[in-house]
């Protein structure tokens, strides 16, 4: 959904969106979402700043990262975002930015895509490294085998040709 910075007015306005798994464009990454993405919250707009707060829930899917055994978890995610009207912006090569501005978006041509809001704050919130638990054994090096199912006696058999001397060390 675009919502137009224009249409934003100095009195709050609910919003309650619904995004589909496929309208979130997660291509490339390592997470899927399992369930819509429910976006809640409510949008204000002062001098030429538009601030929305509010949460988004959903359920995603993502690989462990030792054994790649799907992890499912759901999500709640508060967040406040800030937008600014991409024409309003100064065009300045050289200009001093502060902290507060570090955290606010710019609109292009005053529009706000929240399809990508939700893309972002899930982006934000997931960690790089996703564990199914948290003694996860992972693949074996040599086989592929998950050592959380199996004990594979690859480590035992294989020795590295190089240290092969050290085996007879006592």
């Amino acid at each position: 959904m675009i919502i137009d910075l224009s249409s934003i007015g100095t009195m709050a306005k609910e919003l309650e969106l619904s995004f589909e798994p496929n309208e979130i464009d997660l291509e490339g990454e390592s997470l899927r979402l399992t369930q819509p993405a429910v976006l809640k919250g409510e949008m204000i707009r002062s001098d030429e700043r538009a601030q929305f707060r509010g949460t988004i829930e959903t359920e995603i899917s993502h690989d462990c990262t030792r054994c790649l055994e799907p992890v499912v978890k759901k999500l709640e995610i508060p967040f406040t975002a800030v937008f600014i009207d991409s024409g309003k912006q100064s065009t300045d090569y050289v200009a001093e930015v502060s902290d507060e501005a570090l955290d606010e978006s710019l609109a292009e041509d005053g529009k706000i895509d929240m399809a990508e809001v939700v893309r972002e704050q899930l982006l934000l919130v997931v960690p790089e490294q996703i564990f199914c638990r948290e003694d996860c054994k992972g693949l074996c090096p040599q086989c592929g085998a998950n050592l959380n199912l199996i004990d594979c006696k690859c480590a035992d058999d294989d020795i590295d040709p190089r240290w092969a001397a050290l085996k007879n060390l006592k």
